[in-house]
Parts: structure tokens; sequence; C-alpha cells
């Protein structure tokens, strides 16, 4: 089978179930594993390493009305693949069903396109359960859904008694502010928090600093979508620019994280099931002593949220 994966998670996905091999094909910013960066690809961005700050991205995006991914049609067209893995959910994350159904025109009507739409953790197994039907791994689809199930139950276990759920906002953009969607506010809640900005199942949403001070967060993640943790820290002096930090129980107990968003958290691959065990011991050390990935999060310094540089 020749697979083309116009979407990081589904790339991701392709290559745990031992599918590489038949990865002809990925979009540009397919950078996991790192063998899937050697593959061909098949699409590139208007803003991709381009401009870095995230109000300049955000503005751009609003100007093309969102329209920021385009595809090689001649490749496509030579690589002539069996089965594109594409998704609806988020016109900016990466190339939409649409655009991926309107290049897709030059194949033949054999080639199957699949849209991976999870808006929730047990939606992203289910996902990897549906590309092991498809590409004839379902033992090992399975396997791995097991794994990723029983992870994500641990953790539910150990939160599910726990007296104080502290308010954590989940910020998935600097500037302007957004709250997180889909399974972010899940994943807060199976940590043993409470997300109350963010819309379980709904897209990530642009919100009001206003709302965010009324919120009191305890606990506050910086995590926009697609940055790393250095990326982060790079831009977290932005929020500087904010008012009322004086009463962000966050900032007085120095409870803000930035977090490596690309790979724990964005992305409804495997890797999720990483960001919810980092995401559990942010919020609950205390019964979650070890961060399995240490490297992916870093203390934000308050000092550097009040808009100070470091030096």
């Amino acid at each position: 089978m020749r697979i083309c994966s116009l979407l990081p998670s589904a790339t991701e996905i392709a290559f745990a179930l031992g599918l590489g091999d038949q990865v002809v094909a990925v979009s540009h910013e397919c950078d996991y594993p790192p063998e899937a960066s050697s593959r061909a690809v098949l699409t590139k961005s208007a803003i991709h390493r381009k401009i870095h700050r995230s109000l300049d991205v955000d503005r751009e995006v609003e100007q093309r009305g969102g329209d920021i991914y385009e595809i090689d049609e001649k490749l496509l067209e030579q690589l002539k693949p069996d089965l594109i893995l594409t998704q609806e959910l988020c016109h900016v994350c990466a190339v939409s069903y649409t655009k991926v159904k309107e290049a897709a025109r030059v194949l033949d009507a054999d080639t199957k396109i699949v849209s991976l739409e999870p808006t929730n953790l047990e939606e992203i197994v289910a996902n990897i359960l549906l590309v092991g039907r498809m590409t004839g791994k379902v033992g090992e689809a399975e396997k791995l859904a097991s794994q990723m199930l029983q992870r994500i139950n641990s953790v539910k276990e150990k939160t599910r008694t726990v007296q104080h759920r502290r308010r954590v906002f989940f910020m998935e953009w600097l500037q302007p502010p957004w709250a997180g969607g889909h399974w972010i506010p899940q994943m807060v809640d199976y940590a043993g928090g409470i997300e109350g900005l963010g819309r379980l199942g709904q897209p990530s949403h642009r919100i009001g600093w206003d709302e965010v001070v009324e919120y009191q967060p305890e606990i506050i993640v910086l995590s926009p979508c697609g940055f790393d943790v250095n990326q982060v820290m790079e831009e977290a002096h932005v929020l500087g620019s904010y008012q009322g930090w004086e009463k962000i129980p966050a900032l007085l107990s120095s409870r803000i994280y930035a977090v490596n968003a690309s790979a724990y958290f964005s992305r409804s691959g495997p890797r999720v099931v990483d960001g919810l065990e980092i995401l559990a011991h942010i919020i609950h050390p205390e019964l979650f002593a070890e961060n399995p990935h240490p490297e992916a999060v870093r203390m934000v310094p308050r000092e550097l949220v009040l808009g100070k540089r470091m030096h």
C-alpha cells in the first residue's frame, strides 16, 4: 500500500503501526518520527518558517481566511497513493479535507481519502484502530490502543478522589490569548484539574484576558499550537502586555509552565498520552512525582511573565 499522510498525527500513527515503509509522502510539518522527514513532501504553507511571532501568525492567518496551505498536485499524481490521510478538524493546523479532495481529482477513483476527526482522547484511540483496519494492521493497532487506554485509565484512577481540583488555564495561543479545545479540557480533567475556559469537543477559541483574570487560574500551561518549549520561552515575555497579573494565583505561586505543545498536546496521535502524564505531573506532583518527559516542561519565571526579558 502507498500512503500519503498530510497530518503530523497521522504520520505518527502510521509509523507506530509499522507502516513507515509504506508512507511515500508527508506534509511539511511531519517531523516525527525523525525518519518521516526523509519522505517526499506534498504540502507547503504560506507562513511556515517565515514568521514566528504568535501575533504575526494570527494576523496572517486571519488575513488569508485560514487558507494557508498548498498541495503539490503534480507530485501527488506521480506518487499514485492508495490511501491519503488528512483532517477536517482545523483548517489552520493542517491542509483541509476539502483541499485534499480537490487535489485528488488527478488520481484514480480507487484512492481512498480518510479524514481523521477526533475531538477527545477516546476518539484519538479509535482513529488508531481505524487506520489499523484500513491498512491491514489490526493487531498492531489493537495493541497500541490497549496500551494507550491502560495509561489513560491509570491517570484517571489516581486523580479520581483528589480533594482539590485546581483551576487550570491551558493557553493555546499567546498573543492574542486562546483557550484550548477538543481533547484539552478532557486531558486537564483526567489529570485532576478543571479547565473552565476551554470547550470540550469544540475548537480552541479566542478569549478576552479579562475572562482569564476573572477565572483566577491556579495553574497556567503555555502550549501554543505547534510550538516547542524553547519557542514558548522565547515568546513568554509577550504576556507582560496583559493586565491584572497581581490577581492571578498562578503567578503568585509561580505555577506557570511552558510545554512542548507540538509533541504532546497539539497532535491527536499516540504521544498525546505522554501529554496527559506530563499534565498530571504539573497539576498533582504529589500524586505523579515523576515527569516522564522533563525536557518537555519548563517553569516560567515570574519576571518573564511580567514582560521582562531574561538574560
